[in-house]
């Protein structure tokens, strides 16, 4: 007689879990927009995401432009984010909330500093054809170390590609 093994069927049924899943959905966004903390500067950057129905994650990178006359600092930011989204469009909007972190380096002259960067916003995402969408965001980024400027408050509109 067979004997009865549970890790069998926990591993049969996670499979089955598995192959049953539905797709992900990632996407691409190429923004440029405003940091506006101390005084409203361009910022450039890229998005990479993936979502799972309600759930997404995402990978950035943006670039804000000193201002020399004002004295603001250039900031880069390489963050990691969860995402909770609506499944699917709503009358064409996507909207979303996200929250994370990242490490940010400010420069200001000659003067430096890296640190860790919490950030929180949201957002949505609008089809326009096709995959293409396009995307409103904000985030505030809770900057450490010694930054001058913290919080970070960061406006921008994108280009997104659904695939």
């Amino acid at each position: 007689m067979r004997r009865f093994r549970p890790t069998r069927i926990v591993t049969l049924l996670a499979l089955l879990l598995a192959l049953s899943a539905a797709p992900a959905w990632a996407d691409a966004t190429l923004f440029i927009g405003s940091t506006t903390t101390p005084t409203s500067r361009i910022a450039r950057g890229a998005a990479l995401g993936i979502g799972l129905l309600v759930v997404g994650f995402e990978f950035e990178y943006s670039s804000t432009t000193e201002d020399v006359k004002s004295g603001a600092s250039s900031l880069k930011i390489g963050s990691a984010n969860g995402l909770l989204q609506t499944p699917v469009p709503i009358l064409g909007f996507q909207p979303y909330v996200t929250a994370g972190a990242g490490i940010f380096r400010e420069r200001v002259g000659t003067l430096t500093d890296t640190s860790i960067a919490p950030n929180v916003g949201g957002g949505v995402k609008m089809n326009l054809a096709g995959p293409l969408r396009l995307r409103v965001d904000y985030r505030a980024f809770r900057l450490g170390g010694g930054a001058r400027d913290s919080p970070s408050h960061r406006l921008y509109v994108g280009l997104n590609v659904k695939f």
